[in-house]
């Protein structure tokens, strides 16, 4: 058995884990800055990764046990505040995916208050495990706006259209913990991240494949977790009679 020393050491690993995605967001800003955006989304895709080992790592240490002082769930919604809405945004505007005037402007600073709210619920994670209203995932927006090249009053409604979805109470699939076709989501979104990561290794010239191969997913993703709302919801109505 691992002495309690070593295992509380262990769950400070994990907090510097977490706050290491913090290190690769304020380095694709800076990225973003010299309009090197192909490194940018790299970082973001580090960001990722980062964010889903260190939930398991969390309740695999207990670390929440071992350290209660400080608060882990705080420091993971900073930094993927960081990683998941501010740098995308900044990039969505320095990309000229939003143009920078007032329209633009107000679709980015919409998108950064209504995630702010996404992120300030209590009950932003469901007790079974789905998302509450669209959880924020600008920095797979960006990305995709980025290879999809449409114009930028089009980009304005999808990020509008999404922000409004922050406040919908709308279950979203928690890919890692969603139990109804868990199985198939994990499946399909271990082929969206190879995809994904070999889309993005490619740019600046998207190869049209590998994005629709990744966008598949992202379909699936909106089509089932609206299913999937329907269902429950439709459960809950025959319950309360």
């Amino acid at each position: 058995m691992a002495c309690p020393r070593y295992l509380t050491i262990s769950a400070w690993g994990v907090h510097l884990f977490t706050a290491s995605g913090a290190v690769a967001g304020l380095l694709a800003l800076d990225y973003i800055s010299a309009n090197d955006f192909r490194g940018a989304f790299i970082l973001m895709a580090i960001a990722i990764v980062i964010d889903s080992a260190d939930g398991t790592l969390a309740r695999w240490l207990k670390v929440s046990e071992r350290i209660p002082v400080f608060d882990g769930a705080l420091l993971d919604n900073i930094v993927d505040y960081l990683n998941y809405v501010a740098v995308p945004l900044f990039l969505m505007l320095r990309a000229g995916l939003l143009p920078q005037t007032a329209a633009g402007f107000f679709a980015a600073s919409f998108a950064m208050l209504a995630s702010a709210y996404g992120f300030s619920r209590a009950d932003a994670k469901t007790e079974d495990h789905y998302f509450r209203g669209f959880p924020s995932y600008w920095n797979l927006v960006a990305l995709y706006l980025f290879c999809l090249g449409w114009i930028p009053f089009v980009n304005i409604l999808v990020t509008v259209a999404l922000a409004v979805m922050v406040f919908l109470p709308v279950k979203f699939i928690y890919p890692s913990r969603t139990a109804p076709m868990r199985s198939v989501t994990l499946g399909f979104a271990a082929i969206w991240a190879a995809a994904t990561i070999t889309l993005v290794l490619a740019l600046p010239v998207p190869n049209p494949i590998l994005l629709y191969t990744s966008l598949a997913f992202i379909v699936y993703y909106f089509v089932m977790s609206f299913l999937l709302h329907a269902r429950l919801h439709r459960r809950a109505a025959r319950h309360s009679f």
